[in-house]
């Protein structure tokens, strides 16, 4: 069932260090993964009652620590051409599979709380759904036993059949006054907003438009969910190197979104068209807005004019010859995608 390293895995190196995997096209003998735990002797997450753990945060804190205490792996990859965070196969001691760890869950008889609230929201999903007990996993810290009894919920859906099942039957259950999953309030918007702020940067009321509409995160029994929604490997026609990713600079952009089927999925994409270069470089034609990050899902719909800020990207698909320009946003705090206000 399982090929390979996906968007939501962890994996943990025989130095103790647990990261979670980007995407599903990563380089020969290599996982593109970003730090998330590492052994402490002052941190707050318990394993084993012998083992302390911290986690990193924020985007930038996992590139200076791993610059500060594992450079080696901090590359430069000339596919994406930029240094980012890769972990060679052979360094990797566990791999966490979220399918897995739910159906461990499944099987054990004492859960603790935040274990029995994630069975259950999944369990929901699954029937209410009706997809298959493969198709749905438990990621986060519940997956290498680090969490807390403040830790979020965080599932995974695999295959796109799949995941519009699961979010349509969303939509339809946030409708529903009985059903323990309710949307974000405005007042939890503003706790999210105050966390998500540190690594992005909008106003208020720019995320509040846009997050007040999203499906996949919300309380599940007042605990906060988030759900990703992934492609599954026979979806993915992409193999590392075919397409090559050049850095054209930093720049600003206003476009209309004329495609957002790829919206819900992690990493999501927009084809965009009316395309205004605001700032930096003057390059066209930029035919897409893309993000490796959960937060940009769902950020606009067909039809709306945005305004996103981020790395331009000179795009050629070895496969077919083809060339053009992309935005890649999330991979720096003032990177972003709002709605355009009139």
């Amino acid at each position: 069932m399982e090929k390979g390293f996906r968007e939501g895995d962890f994996i943990e190196t025989k130095q103790g260090l647990i990261f979670d995997v980007k995407g599903l096209i990563h380089p020969p003998n290599r996982v593109i993964a970003f730090i998330r735990y590492y052994q402490s002797s002052i941190g707050e997450r318990q394993r084993d009652k012998h083992r302390s753990y911290e986690k990193v945060y924020s985007l930038s804190e996992r590139y200076s620590w791993l610059k500060n205490n594992f450079p080696e792996y901090l590359v430069y990859d000339p596919v994406f051409d930029e240094e980012i965070c890769e972990v060679p196969t052979n360094h990797v001691k566990m791999h966490y599979m979220p399918v897995k760890v739910l159906q461990r869950l499944r099987k054990t008889e004492s859960l603790d709380d935040l274990e029995r609230a994630v069975l259950e929201m999944a369990s929901l999903l699954k029937s209410s759904a009706n997809i298959p007990w493969n198709a749905i996993g438990a990621s986060g810290s519940v997956m290498a036993g680090l969490h807390t009894i403040d830790s979020d919920i965080d599932l995974v859906v695999y295959g796109s059949k799949n995941c519009w099942k699961v979010y349509s039957t969303i939509k339809f259950l946030f409708e529903d006054p009985s059903c323990p999953l309710k949307p974000y309030s405005r007042n939890e918007l503003r706790k999210l907003f105050d966390f998500r702020s540190k690594d992005t940067l909008m106003s208020f009321e720019d995320f509040v438009a846009v997050e007040s509409r999203k499906s996949f995160q919300g309380k599940f029994l007042d605990r906060d969910f988030f759900i990703r929604f992934v492609k599954d490997f026979g979806e993915i026609d992409e193999k590392y190197g075919d397409i090559l990713y050049k850095n054209c600079g930093y720049g600003k952009i206003e476009a209309v979104v004329v495609d957002d089927s790829e919206s819900i999925f992690t990493p999501c994409t927009y084809k965009i068209e009316n395309v205004k270069n605001v700032e930096g470089p003057k390059l066209q034609p930029i035919k897409e807005i893309v993000s490796f990050r959960g937060r940009f899902c769902e950020q606009a719909r067909k039809g709306e004019t945005v305004v996103a800020q981020g790395k331009i990207e000179h795009v050629v698909d070895r496969r077919n010859g083809s060339e053009y320009f992309r935005l890649l946003i999330g991979n720096k705090p003032s990177d972003f995608m709002v709605l355009k206000r009139l």
